[in-house]
């Protein structure tokens, strides 16, 4: 089973016990600093690991809750995958958690669990009463029907069960794309003695490994990833969903700065206009005005700008989305789809939040027409529709398609003559990319197995498959297969799948080892000893004897007789010979004992072994040899 990442954020009022629950549940105390200490409210994001196991891996962001320190709120909640809210018992719903949920929402967050925390502090009849007065404010919120745990984090009631709740919760949800370009929104850079400068993030999509080479967006700065670490461990490799430390070479952390981005692509796009669909908050304090200036926070960069409508010259109150365009002060790197935070510089408030539509954007003339246009992009070309249908379900039907892109069936089938789109079984369409991306998959598993299991053939094919097929169609993978059989990337025998390059081998350290096996196997003919005694004279230890085995015997180097007796390979087609010409069309076990010297010990498992390889056909108390 391919292990997955997540990320989950602790989010609320200052004071509301954010830092003590995140302690409670990982033994980590996620204040680091001095004045955090002295003030006792989180400045900086704080990170630990909450949880492992073979599936999963958990870690936490405990995120600013005083509104001075939003940026870093919103840089922390933009990479994760779950929110538990915190809601003090003796204090209820504040002013900062409400903004909070503002910003989730802007964030597209959907997952959350609500924490009352500091329960031991009143009564029952209390904590009924702030459960009401949270219902109140989440209705309609993406928290609505979030489930709610009480817990105390001194005395750790409810800690178990909120830690298995938030278990359960992710490991039921899909983790983000590691197939895609590495992608890590920087917010913290620092330097280590002695390594130099060192960078951290949630890495948003994509893979990083160890050596690789990157660049520090928007900037263009190439750097390589000296080392990586995860929660303080070295990691060959970080995913999508992790926390991840990175060691840079070639820059110095005065390059750097919280808002820059690290990736693995140039398919990314700099900008300083964006199209973007945004929606206001309910209770907008001040009027938002044409050409105002805005602070856009966006990952973790936090960018000055101005808004620019289309269709008005202000907002007072709007409940529907707005069309409208962000020119920016400085340049960001972004792409459809990601989601951001609008705030007002002075007088501070949050205005809203939405998601890109066109990072590229032009700048464009106030009018209706602007509009259309801006809402045929918001919808997307017929090409990114098809595109976008097609990585989320991964294989689609025609007809499908047609449901879910919305396009006519002319306008679809002209788009998917383009070979990025892939007709296999001859009625799904795939996307070429994701063709490649399984491939690659397939590829590294069957790589590294070979390097581990240098005897076996290959991996037998469900087994192979069983950790694709969660993301995956069983019928796309199994084209994806074939496919690379048809082109030589892969072989088959039987149910085994191979690299088409590999061929089974002995491992060095054991090849003479094996020599010497057979050498003395093949030197006492027929009258051999127990196999496992030449197993033992050479040196091979039972760890390898199955495996060394079984290679032997599909190599025909060796011929099992039974459990305890085998014959060398050259030493037994000798002994068929032999038999074959020293007897007529059929023959019994006193005409094989007298052809070839040997005792019942031997003879029955010989002649059986003739019958399992189809060699000759038991009648009756006689074996007729088969043509």
């Amino acid at each position: 089973m391919e292990k997955r990442y997540f990320t989950i954020g602790m989010a609320g009022h200052i004071d509301h016990g954010k830092t003590s629950l995140t302690k409670a549940l990982t033994n980590v105390d996620t204040d680091r600093l001095k004045e955090e200490k002295e003030r006792q409210i989180s400045i900086e994001l704080g990170f630990a690991p909450l949880y492992e196991d073979q599936e999963i891996q958990i870690s936490v962001i405990d995120v600013p809750g005083h509104e001075r320190f939003i940026r870093q709120m919103i840089a922390g909640v933009a990479g994760i995958d779950l929110v538990v809210l915190v809601v003090a018992a003796d204090e209820g719903v504040m002013p900062q958690t409400k903004e909070h949920l503002d910003i989730l929402k802007f964030l597209g967050v959907k997952n959350g669990i609500i924490a009352i925390t500091k329960i031991d502090r009143v009564d029952e009849e209390f904590i009924e009463l702030v459960k009401d007065d949270i219902l109140g404010e989440l209705t309609g919120t993406v928290f609505e029907d979030a489930p709610f745990v009480l817990v105390d984090s001194l005395s750790k009631k409810g800690i178990h069960e909120i830690k298995e709740l938030i278990i359960k919760t992710l490991k039921d949800q899909e983790m983000r794309d590691a197939k895609g370009a590495f992608r890590l929104p920087i917010d913290q850079v620092f330097t280590v003695k002695g390594q130099g400068t060192v960078v951290r993030g949630t890495v948003y999509e994509g893979t990083v490994e160890e050596g690789q080479v990157l660049k520090i967006m928007p900037k263009g700065l190439e750097v390589r990833a000296r080392q990586i670490q995860v929660h303080h461990h070295s990691a060959q490799k970080a995913y999508a969903g992790q926390r991840a430390a990175i060691n840079l070479s070639s820059v110095s952390k005065e390059e750097l700065e919280r808002g820059a981005v690290l990736v693995s692509s140039e398919h990314f796009i700099v900008t300083k206009t964006i199209d973007v669909a945004i929606r206001v908050v309910e209770d907008l304090e001040h009027i938002v005005k044409q050409r105002m200036p805005i602070k856009l926070h966006i990952g973790t960069a936090e960018v000055m700008g101005r808004i620019v409508f289309f269709d008005r010259n202000e907002i007072k109150e709007e409940n529907g989305e707005i069309l409208c365009q962000l020119r920016l002060e400085e340049e960001i790197m972004t792409k459809r789809g990601d989601r951001f935070i609008l705030r007002r510089p002075s007088p501070q408030e949050t205005i809203g939040g939405g998601w890109v539509i066109d990072p590229g954007a032009n700048k464009y003339r106030f009018g209706i027409e602007t509009i259309e246009e801006l809402e045929k992009k918001k919808a997307g070309t017929p090409r990114e529709r098809i595109t976008a249908a097609l990585m989320e379900a991964k294989s689609l039907t025609l007809t499908e398609l047609i449901k879910r892109t919305a396009l006519d069936e002319t306008t679809l089938t002209d788009h998917l003559a383009n070979p990025e789109f892939v007709l296999y079984n001859g009625k799904e369409y795939t996307l070429t990319l994701l063709i490649a991306a399984i491939e690659e998959d397939i590829f590294d598993q069957l790589q590294e197995f070979h390097q581990t299991h240098s005897m076996k053939a290959g991996i037998n094919k469900a087994e192979l498959l069983q950790s694709l097929q969660k993301r995956f169609p069983k019928s796309l993978l199994d084209f994806v297969v074939e496919n690379g059989i048809s082109n030589g990337v892969f072989k088959r025998k039987e149910q085994f799948v191979s690299l088409a390059t590999f061929v089974p081998h002995v491992p060095k350290s054991w090849a003479k080892r094996t020599e010497n096996l057979l050498h003395d196997l093949k030197k006492d003919g027929l009258k051999v000893r127990y196999l496992k005694e030449y197993f033992s004279a050479a040196g091979i230890p039972d760890s390898i004897e199955y495996d060394l085995r079984k290679f032997l015997e599909d190599q025909n180097s060796l011929v099992q007789l039974d459990d305890q007796f085998a014959y060398h390979g050259e030493v037994f087609m000798e002994a068929v010979e032999k038999l074959q010409s020293g007897t007529g069309a059929e023959f019994d076990v006193g005409a094989a004992k007298d052809v070839l010297d040997l005792s019942r010990k031997y003879m029955i498992p010989f002649l059986e072994r003739l019958d399992a390889k189809g060699l000759t056909k038991r009648v009756e108390n006689k074996r007729v040899w088969k043509k």
